[in-house]
């Protein structure tokens, strides 16, 4: 295009050269808006996916604490179970023998079968 302009410029004298010239600044200006306005999507982009990665990191972080309470929870609540255990064998030893040997048996049953 601009061979277009050089050539009509040198044939219709100094007038046609100097129009050639102006849409030359003209496609200059026109330039550097499309460069502005890239730069300012560009930079609405890296403002939008800052946004998003805050919350996904937020939204982690928040699911990561939930996770950490029900493990310490269900941690605690099998040491309690634990304890409780414990303290039934110690206070009645021959019934938990019994029920232990009833276990076993039904376990053995149910695997002799499959």
């Amino acid at each position: 295009m601009s061979r277009m302009n050089e050539s009509m410029g040198t044939q219709g004298g100094g007038q046609g050269g100097q129009s050639g010239q102006g849409g030359q600044e003209q496609g200059g200006g026109t330039a550097g808006q499309l460069r502005d306005s890239a730069t300012q999507v560009g930079q609405q982009l890296r403002d939008v996916g800052e946004q998003a990665m805050g919350a996904a990191r937020e939204k982690f972080d928040d699911l990561r604490q939930q996770a950490t309470e029900y493990y310490d929870q269900g941690r605690q609540r099998a040491q309690e179970w634990e304890q409780n255990l414990e303290t039934y064998i110690t206070d009645q030893p021959i019934k938990s023998m019994l029920m232990a040997a009833g276990v076993g048996f039904l376990l053995g049953v149910i695997w002799k079968r499959s």
